[in-house]
């Protein structure tokens, strides 16, 4: 089963780390927080650095 990313809105505080690491998978939405535009666009090594970079945790994994 494939899993993807997924960012929590209420925990995300929008400082970009993860879009720093993954530019292809998350940036900065309108309402400055942080959304997957591309789950497929790193590996899954390079979304799992992005996901341990969150200073607030608000990024995991979903079971696809």
């Amino acid at each position: 089963m494939a899993q993807v990313p997924v960012v929590d809105k209420d925990t995300c505080i929008g400082c970009g780390a993860c879009a720093g690491v993954c530019p292809k998978v998350f940036q900065i939405g309108a309402d400055g927080k942080s959304e997957v535009t591309d789950p497929a666009g790193a590996s899954e090594s390079e979304i799992q650095a992005a996901i341990d970079g969150c200073p607030v945790g608000a990024i995991s994994w979903k079971k696809q």
